[in-house]
């Protein structure tokens, strides 16, 4: 009886290597297939905040006054995977709506950030430098990027409202 009980207890393990092996797979197969744009299932958990435009480049800006705040989405996050290096402009740089200012760097790729809105960097998320990793964690909270003094309010008319946004992101997905 002492054998049969080592021999299923080696076939448990065998089994819950197999399992960890294809949920390793699985992760593979999801992170190949979302670099390559291709949706695998449906990815209504990308997190959309309502009061925030967005670009269809996936950057969103949040507008106080005449001062907006800029990052990247969640669904961009998401598509990049774990971000480990963000390339900030420097505070006085002026960006243009539309213009690259910087870059996320991935494990998966590197892809430039362009500017929502115009205006003159007044403040950049130094806190990025040592913890990109919050541009995966808290995309609309402690992973801002830069923050601008707008020059044109007139601009914000051409970014999406999260409705149209969100709408956006499922066609883009289902491609």
């Amino acid at each position: 009886m002492g054998v049969e009980s080592d021999e299923w207890k080696s076939v448990e393990r065998e089994e819950e290597k197999r399992g960890e092996m294809m949920a390793c797979r699985q992760l593979w197969a999801s992170r190949a297939a979302s670099y390559l744009r291709i949706s695998v299932f449906h990815r209504s958990f990308s997190h959309v905040v309502k009061d925030l435009k967005y670009a269809d480049s996936h950057e969103w800006v949040k507008v106080e006054g005449n001062s907006a705040t800029v990052g990247i989405t969640d669904h961009a996050q998401d598509h990049l995977g774990d971000v480990v290096y963000v390339e900030l402009p420097e505070v006085g740089a002026t960006v243009t709506q539309g213009d690259s200012f910087g870059a996320v760097e991935s494990v998966k790729a590197t892809s430039d950030i362009n500017s929502p809105v115009s205006g003159k960097v007044i403040e950049v998320n130094e806190e990025l430098n040592s913890s990109p990793a919050l541009v995966n964690s808290s995309p609309y909270k402690d992973g801002w990027i830069i923050k601008v003094d707008l020059s044109d309010s007139g601009e914000l008319n051409n970014l999406m409202d999260s409705e149209k946004y969100s709408k956006f992101c499922e066609e883009e997905d289902s491609h």
